[in-house]
């Protein structure tokens, strides 16, 4: 429930960061929630161009990846080479080992494939319920969505309150295009996933992403068996979102 003071502070704070580049407003937030602006990184294009700004600008965000078990093998490489190149840990949350077992153990490894209730069972046991336990207490959501990845982002706005997890959430890159993303991590080299120069644009676990053709939709990849409509796993489920 969006309260009067949760509308309060969010005009309040949209004020603050209003004309502010990415990195001043970054550097804001850290200012006014000290020890409670968080990142999570998949590891993909934009959240290394993310990550990048907080190293190099030294940030005091916490970072954080949600390692399902499934992801590809390059996903780990350039975990490991961002570890090596900016020295900034990187928390790592799990899924409930039980309840991954017990998916496992009455449905297979695959049941992702039968029905949009299956692939959400799944992504809610290995993405959701670890992302909520590290957001837990936090005040600011730091993410990599742009409004051009899918007819879902396309309305978004930079700054929105969360609901579902009492906190605000900032994009910083909403209004970058995808050649922006690439042209900042050539400029600065930054460590990138070599999926990405083989058609993966937008990388997830390994059985739910494949590449995409010339002229497909950006999410194309992603629970490519699913109608478009369905795609986003409930990490960012807009329904509970509050924008001005």
């Amino acid at each position: 429930m969006i309260t009067e003071s949760v509308n309060t502070s969010f005009e309040s704070l949209s004020a603050q960061l209003a004309g502010l580049n990415e990195i001043d407003a970054l550097r804001k937030l850290t200012e006014l929630f000290p020890g409670q602006v968080v990142f999570s990184t998949s590891l993909g294009y934009e959240d290394q161009v993310i990550t990048d700004l907080i190293a190099t600008n030294e940030l005091p965000v916490r970072l954080f990846t949600l390692d399902t078990g499934r992801m590809f093998g390059e996903t780990y490489s350039v975990w490991n080479k961002t570890l090596s190149r900016y020295g900034l840990p990187i928390e790592t949350m799990y899924p409930d080992q039980r309840k991954v077992e017990q998916l496992m153990t009455t449905k297979g490894p695959y049941s992702m494939y039968e029905s949009v209730e299956n692939r959400k069972e799944c992504c809610f046991i290995r993405k959701v319920e670890p992302l909520n336990r590290a957001l837990a207490g936090q005040k600011i959501w730091i993410t990599g969505i742009r409004a051009e990845q899918s007819a879902n982002r396309h309305d978004m706005t930079q700054l929105e309150w969360d609901d579902a997890h009492q906190l605000f959430k900032f994009h910083p890159l909403l209004n970058w295009t995808f050649d922006d993303v690439k042209q900042y991590v050539k400029e600065h080299n930054v460590p990138y996933n070599p999926l990405h120069d083989r058609g993966f644009v937008s990388i997830g676990c390994q059985p739910c992403t494949r590449a995409i053709q010339p002229g497909e939709d950006f999410r194309a990849g992603r629970w490519w068996w699913e109608d478009n409509s369905k795609k986003e796993c409930g990490l960012h489920t807009h329904e509970e979102v509050f924008k001005p």
